[in-house]
Order: C-alpha cells, then structure tokens, then sequence
C-alpha cells in the first residue's frame, strides 16, 4: 500500500451538519469561516466536448485553475450518459481515471480496489470510506457541461456518512446494535448503518484505547500515532453518527438467550443485533525464550509503538524476523530502513509460494535483497538467547538451517510473523453459542449471521473471525484475512440493518501489499489454492502479472507495476468474463476486454 506521513481526513460536505457548529471536530475540516457560512456559489462551465469522451470512457478534465493548481473533475459515459463526480479516489486521493468504468456505471480505483457508483457517487466497495462529490451534468450540441463549487474540489473531496435527518433523529434508549471490536470493520459498519437509514443505538465495543484506525499502515509504515491512521474520531462516532464509543473495554461471553454480552468486570450489556468483529490475536511460538523482552509481534498500536521504542534512533539494532508471510516481509521492508541488519527466517524454500507460487516468490525475494533483508529459508527456530549484557532482553535466535545446523542470529529484536489466530476464546464458554470451527473461526450463512442460530437472534460474524460461504461453484465455508473482505463484510450488514434487504456477500477478495513495490491480488472468493499458474511480464523488472488457475480457468490474479490490469480482472471475474488460462497463455490481453 503507498505510504503517507499526513494524517488521513474525511471531509463532510453535506450541509445540514456543517451549520450546526456543535458538529465540528477536528477531523471534520471548518469549509466556512465562523461569521460567514453561506453556501459557496456554485459555478457552471464547459470541461470538454463529446468526441473527447467515447462511450465507455472516463476522464480528468480541468474545471477551474491551471497547471499544478489545477481542479479537476472526472466525467464518465455510461452507455451515452455523461456523468460527473469528483476525481481523486477517497482512499488514498489517487486519480480514479486510472482505473476502470464498468459497463453498469462502477468506477474501481486501480491502486485497492475501492469502487463508486459514477452517476451518485455512493461507495460500492471497501476500502474507501467517503463517497465522491456528484455534480449536475449536462450537454448542449457537442458541449459538456458541469455545475459546482470549486472550493469543493480542493484537496481530497468526499462526503462522509452521517444520520438521516441529523443526529438528532437517532433513538434514544432500547437495545440497538453492539459491535464487538474496533477495528476498523467497526467504522465502516457504523457509517453503513447510517447512511442507509437505520436510526437506532449503536455501541462499538473495543479493547483498544483509541477510535478504529487503519490497520493496514502499521507494518508498511511502522506508524504508532493513533491521529495519523484514525478513520474517524471519539468526536465524529458520537456527534456526527451517534455513535457509542465504549473503548478499552472487554466481552468476555456472550448469552444467546437473553441477548447480552457480559463485559470484563460483571456489567451486562443487552442487545437487539450483535456484530462480532474481533479479529485475530497474533501467533508466538512456544519455545525456550519467548518470555524475553523485545521479542514482538505486529497487529495493533502498541505494536509499532514497542518496536519503534526498540529499534531507538541510531540504526544499530539487528533485527531477525520470524516467519515470511507478508506481514512478516512488509515490517522487513519498513525495520530494514531504521536497523543495522534484518533477517528474515522461514520454513518454505521460498517465500510466499504457497500463494504466489514460486517464480512470483523468487522473484519477490531477490527484490528485498536489494534492499539489504538476508533471507534464511528451509530453516526452523529452535529458541530465543537472552542478551549477554542484558539477561532480561532477546540477544539471538537459534535456528536450525537447511543444512540440519543449529546456527545462532544476532538478535536485537525478534518480529513474530507467524501469522493470527481467530480472538474467539470469549466464545467458547458462551452460552448457546455454536461451536467455533476447529482453526476459531465462526460459520456464518450468506447474509453472514451466524449458523446454528436463529434468525431472531441478530448475531453476525464478520473479517478475520467469520467463515463465510466461498463462490457460487463451493459453496463450503471460506475464512480470509484481506482487510477489503473485513470492511466489505461489515459494509454489508449495515446496509442489511438500514434497508431490511438481505443480500448473499458476493464481494470478491482484493488484497495489496508492499514488497519492494505495490503488489495487488485478486481472488474469484473460492477455497485457496492454485493447480497453474502463468507469469507474463518481467519479475526482474517487478512488472508482471501472474495468472492461477484451477483447471483452465483463472481463480486469481496477481499483479505488480502493471496497473489497472488487476482491477480490470476484478470486474471480469465479476462479471463472469475472465479468460481461461488458455487463452491467456495465447496472448490474450484481459484489458483488451470491454468491461
């Protein structure tokens, strides 16, 4: 994922909650000054002409400035309609002109997948949170034009959920819905749940001690400040969505019967619906040592912030990291920039194989080389060595490496990325609850409620914790840890309590990661696994596209430096027009297919 140093922000521009000033915090910018709030005058003006914009396309055109100054707005013909939103994508502010228009009007960005409704603006998918600003659009002869303000396409425009009719419109009182964890699952269950209309109490209960925030820079960016990857803040849940913020708070059981949740301490908490959103707990490995300080993990806050603690400000710490799943490369990436030395140590002969195959793997590998990560492979950890000169702290790792050697690592701090267990032991000794899969995970059904229960008893499972049925060709439960399944899934059920629709989760899983470069994965949501796989591209060049395959036909696609192909594949898989692994292998372009 790319890496920024600014704090994220999330405009609101809808204007009945920008003239209540009793509304405003700090991650909701002032777009008016404090003795004159009325409403900018919206400007109308030609962008382009016809023949500049085909049937099918989209594109930036300029509304107001020049140059670097520039505001642009991005028009899209759908079918001979011409539509106009706001440019720049809500996740990370990055040009949506990039990626791809469907045929049904979807805009996906190219970098993570997020994708919005080109005629509303409405987000359709994870991860982006905001939807884009829609303006008026019309032609006159071959002339296009748009209608608005242009201090609204300054910065990153978007437009955050909020209550319909104001908060003031939320029920007070009565059981509403809880949502067990604050990850960020949570937020975008909250704001989903507004926005599509459900007005009653909403409680997240989280273990953590702060707002849900962006999990995913953590070990990208080794980021330990809460204000620089909260989604939304304490401020925003409670006065812009009512929403309950009840933080460094535990559930330990929960009661089917009666419908309540007991919390750390005795206090009950009743509910109409319960959302569990718990995440996983990082895996330590039980060996000799493990007790020692520095030896660490990487899920949460106080993770980057014990590392960064660690490491200090001299670059002299050698680090070994534990395990080569992308966590664990992605923190290498990220410590090797602030350490004297970082190994990396794995079982496989090479990483990440067992999901990229092994050309991909390699390639992969010899790009975080370059990048000065020493790799020990085919190679098991024996034990942690305390520190000579402080017996208290990790000093070495005893690996035993592929030749059947004990070899010991210098060790300043250890990284554990051994990857996450379902954090489900709560439910175990809960009563009525169903029995958790034999790996922690819970089955839900479709509409992602928890099996064995009854519909009346408003229990859901979603993200790292839920089994959930994989496509429509396996229907058996699938669990997947991509922060777009979590965010989708909570999506989903918001929409579920707002609209009363119950829709099948169909969303396919997107994942990125940052290992050397961007690499970006698409999967059709069935069972994991490859039988082929074809490489087109250069691996030297981090440039390439992997294609698997079960049988002939292509069940994920991998990609680096060759954007938009993966979201382009996206949407076919969607749409059911993804080529065979055949006809790829005999030069068939999948963005040469009309989407």
């Amino acid at each position: 994922m790319l890496q920024i140093s600014n704090p994220l922000r999330f405009p609101i521009l809808r204007s009945n909650l920008l003239s209540k000033s009793n509304l405003l915090s700090k991650s909701i910018p002032r777009l008016f000054s404090s003795t004159k709030r009325s409403r900018m005058p919206e400007e109308r003006k030609q962008v382009a002409t016809l023949d500049q914009l085909p049937v099918g396309k989209h594109k930036d055109f300029t509304f107001a400035g020049e140059g670097d100054d520039a505001l642009q707005v991005l028009l899209s013909n759908v079918g001979g309609e011409i539509r106009a939103t706001s440019a720049k994508c809500t996740h990370f502010g990055l040009p949506l002109s990039k990626g791809v228009l469907t045929g049904d009007g979807r805009l996906v960005c190219f970098a993570h997948g997020a994708c919005f409704n080109s005629k509303t603006g409405d987000i359709e998918d994870s991860p982006a949170l905001d939807s884009l600003l829609s303006f008026k659009c019309d032609v006159q002869g071959d002339k296009i034009f748009v209608t608005a303000d242009p201090e609204k396409l300054k910065g990153k425009p978007g437009v955050g959920a909020s209550c319909k009719g104001g908060v003031e419109a939320v029920k007070q009182g009565g059981k509403g819905t809880v949502v067990v964890g604050g990850g960020p699952a949570a937020v975008y269950l909250v704001e989903s749940a507004r926005k599509s209309g459900y007005l009653g109490p909403l409680t997240i209960i989280s273990s953590e001690p702060h707002a849900p925030i962006d999990r995913t820079k953590l070990s990208k960016a080794l980021i330990s400040d809460p204000e620089q990857v909260q989604w939304r803040s304490r401020s925003h849940l409670e006065k812009v969505l009512g929403v309950t913020l009840r933080d460094k708070t535990t559930v330990t059981s929960l009661d089917v019967a009666s419908k309540s949740l007991t919390l750390e301490g005795g206090e009950k908490v009743e509910y109409e619906n319960v959302i569990l959103a718990t995440g996983g707990t990082p895996k330590r490995l039980p060996i000799e040592g493990k007790e020692l300080e520095n030896v660490l993990v990487m899920r949460g806050l106080q993770d980057t912030g014990a590392l960064n603690k660690a490491l200090g400000e001299n670059s002299d710490k050698n680090v070994v990291v534990i395990g080569t799943s992308f966590i664990g490369l992605e923190s290498a990436g990220a410590i090797v920039k602030k350490a004297k030395s970082v190994k990396a140590v794995g079982m496989d002969d090479v990483p990440l194989a067992n999901i990229l195959g092994k050309e991909v793997g390699k390639g992969l590998q010899k790009s975080l080389e370059k990048n000065g990560i020493e790799f020990y492979l085919e190679a098991g950890v024996k034990s942690f060595k305390p520190s000579e000169s402080n017996p208290k702290s990790v000093g070495g790792v005893v690996i035993k490496n592929k030749e059947g050697k004990e070899e010991t690592l210098d060790a300043d701090i250890v990284l554990l990325g051994v990857g996450v267990a379902p954090a489900t032991n709560f439910l175990k000794e809960s009563k009525g609850f169903p029995e958790l899969r034999k790996d922690g995970a819970v089955i839900v059904d479709s509409n992602l409620r928890v099996v064995g229960l009854d519909k009346n008893a408003g229990v859901f499972a979603v993200g790292d914790i839920a089994a959930y049925p994989s496509n429509e060709k396996d229907n058996s439960p699938v669990r997947i840890e991509h922060y777009n399944v979590s965010t989708n899934h909570a999506r989903a059920i918001g929409e579920l309590l707002g609209s009363g629709k119950e829709e099948p989760f169909k969303k396919l899983p997107i994942f990125w990661s940052a290992l050397g470069t961007q690499l970006r994965y698409v999967a059709d949501g069935g069972q994991p696994g490859y039988e082929s796989y074809h490489v087109d591209g250069h691996l030297d060049e981090l440039k390439f596209a992997a294609y698997y395959a079960k049988g002939d036909q292509v069940t994920a696609v991998a990609t680096m430096g060759v954007d938009p192909l993966m979201v382009q594949c996206s949407e076919l898989m969607r749409q059911g027009k993804m080529p065979s692994l055949s006809e790829i292998k005999s030069g068939k372009n999948p963005l040469d297919i009309s989407l």
